[in-house]
């Protein structure tokens, strides 16, 4: 039967070999090991990968991607089943193909984006298990780092610059640290949580073209002026505030309460964290998503536009960071999170927007449990000897 089809929009062809244990090889004399080939089909619009033959791989290049054709290949079906093939007809597949397309991704991009999402991983416990949680168990099993500090010339070439004396703004800079314990027996006052969310995320300004063109001042550098970067809230301790999952409308300075997670709200931020407890208990957690439309609005299939988007979630994060310490709370930021967790709570659709990482606040904890990197004792004193 005759079908209209064509390839999906953004699709990727992996040759992997696996390796195993050959014990025909090992008795026979040689190495104990069998080397195997497949071909994966990647696909941005699909959430895992897809193994192919070489006939259908033949079949998957001779497609057009743009133009509908019409085809009876016995080959189609599984290629269909699979939503390698998109048929004119098919409204599952052929609706999220689509919604990849309007997106204006730069492929590249978007396949890096789909691969790299994670789901209910424990990243702790993965690095407890492989005994890799300190600064030695690091150096034991993957030897030395690269150098710390580059070196481009000879000592006697380098221009030696003068050392000046810090003001208050430096001395804050020195406290900045990552916040690993915090108190969960104080609440944080909503006027001070009210104050971080404005510092952070909200407009301090407009520019106004039309109703539908509207650009935004904000405290933070954003690619292009467009700040595509949302505040999605776990708020758990907050005096004045429902515990719960909330929005941050970055206009009106107000909070958008959403659907509870289906689970309790403490266990839903660690596995957001990947299990990350030392930062699991902060007061306030900020899922800081991208909306990918809002970028490649004017960076359309645009190499750097996804590079833009990593850099503003960057730029928000020290923001928070700073804010913090001048306000005397711990901060953290992290991009070890569990995407597709995250995703699902919140409602998100994956090809439009997404989170990068999350940051969060607090007070911090009377005493230190978890090891923080503070060299400078600028946050934790020693205690004398």
């Amino acid at each position: 039967m005759l079908m209209r089809v064509r390839r999906c929009a953004v699709l990727f062809l992996e040759p992997r070999e696996e390796v195993g244990f050959d014990l025909d090889s090992l008795v026979s004399g040689g190495v104990g090991l069998s080397r195997t080939q497949r071909w994966l089909a990647l696909a941005a619009h699909l959430d895992g990968e897809v193994e192919v033959d070489a006939e259908q791989r033949e079949l998957l290049g001779r497609l057009s991607p743009s133009v509908w054709v019409e085809s009876d290949d016995a080959l189609l079906p599984e290629l269909l089943k699979a939503g390698l093939v998109i048929a004119d007809d098919d409204s599952a597949h052929r609706e999220r193909d689509d919604a990849l397309r309007a997106g204006h991704w730069w492929p590249p991009a978007a396949m890096l984006h789909r691969l790299a999402r994670w789901e209910s991983v424990d990243s702790v416990r993965t690095m407890e298990d492989n005994e890799m949680t300190t600064a030695a168990d690091l150096r034991r099993k993957l030897g030395p780092p690269p150098t710390h500090a580059l070196t481009r010339s000879e000592p006697a070439d380098r221009v030696a610059l003068p050392r000046v004396d810090g003001n208050d703004f430096d001395a804050m800079l020195a406290r900045r640290a990552t916040c690993r314990n915090f108190d969960p027996d104080r609440p944080l006052p909503l006027e001070l949580c009210a104050r971080m969310l404005h510092r952070v995320f909200a407009a301090q300004g407009e520019m106004r073209l039309d109703d539908e063109t509207v650009f935004l001042k904000k405290h933070t550098p954003s690619g292009g002026g467009l700040h595509p970067t949302e505040a999605y809230l776990i708020v758990q301790n907050v005096d004045g505030l429902t515990p719960g999952l909330y929005h941050y409308h970055c206009v009106d300075h107000a909070l958008e309460p959403m659907p509870a997670p289906d689970e309790p709200l403490a266990e839903f931020a660690r596995r957001a964290l990947a299990g990350q407890h030392w930062f699991s208990n902060a007061p306030v957690l900020a899922v800081l998503t991208s909306r990918y439309a809002r970028s490649f609005w004017k960076y359309r299939q645009h190499a750097k536009a996804y590079r833009a988007l990593v850099l503003d979630a960057g730029h928000l994060s020290q923001t928070l960071y700073l804010s913090a310490t001048e306000l005397g709370l711990g901060a953290f930021v992290t991009s070890a999170i569990n995407e597709l967790d995250i995703e699902r709570a919140f409602g998100l659709d994956p090809l439009t927007e997404g989170p990068l990482a999350i940051s969060g606040f607090g007070r911090r904890a009377q005493q230190l449990v978890t090891t923080e990197f503070d060299p400078g004792q600028e946050v934790w004193l020693r205690t004398p000897e």
